[in-house]
């Protein structure tokens, strides 16, 4: 998780979140470590052996990014899982906040990368959910929906939006170690990911077109 963004008037926010200033930034610029941080927060505390596994790189290159973000503060060493010969780790925050415009203009280069990273992190997460569609109950691939809605609207509207629709997915529970405790028998992860791109200076659908774009539903059973 992969590593989504929050807001920082995200109602589920708190303690478990980590907002990035420029050091934090610049050490979740790098692909690797954002991969690294989603696995530990989404599976728990790891060793670097396990993580690289999962990754596909060699434990070394995961043990060193792994001490890079321990010296950032994104995760800690396990005291009560780690011995002389095994490293364990896990995750300091559940979420991490990007929204200082001020931040991302003094540290351009770091911003970008950490947006395309990830960016790419979600494209990984959905291609993954697709190579496993075909093999999941009815039931759940009956959820599976990826729609692209173009709107027109004024900067002050997008935002609304963007409140509107976190207000709802706030409504439900959170995938956090507390909430899963107490789900209901049969609750299962799912991930909702939210994308508002403006795209200033394209022009209106022509005449007699909807300007719906492209809209995938559900998998046929």
């Amino acid at each position: 998780m992969t590593d989504p963004q929050e807001k920082p008037h995200d109602p589920d926010a708190g303690t478990h979140a980590a907002v990035l200033d420029a050091k934090g930034l610049r050490a979740l610029a790098h692909p690797l470590r954002l991969q690294l941080v989603g696995l530990l927060r989404k599976h728990g505390p790891s060793t670097a052996t396990r993580l690289a596994e999962r990754l596909g790189v060699n434990s070394g290159s995961a043990s060193y990014h792994l001490r890079r973000l321990g010296a950032a503060g994104f995760v800690e060493e396990d005291a009560e899982r780690g011995n002389a010969r095994e490293r364990w780790w896990r995750s300091v925050h559940q979420v991490t906040w990007f929204n200082d415009p001020e931040l991302a203009e003094r540290e351009p280069d770091a911003a970008l990368a950490y947006l395309q990273s990830v960016a790419a992190t979600y494209t990984l997460r959905t291609q993954r959910t697709l190579n496993e569609l075909q093999t999941m109950p009815r039931a759940w691939r009956e959820t599976f929906d990826m729609s692209d809605w173009p709107l027109r609207l004024t900067s002050t509207e997008a935002a609304a939006l963007y409140g509107e629709l976190r207000d709802v997915i706030s409504r439900y529970r959170r995938d956090t170690p507390e909430e899963a405790a107490g789900a209901p028998e049969g609750a299962e992860r799912i991930s909702v990911i939210t994308q508002l791109l403006p795209e200033p200076g394209e022009p209106a659908a022509p005449s007699g077109r909807s300007g719906l774009g492209e809209a995938a539903g559900p998998a046929a059973p």
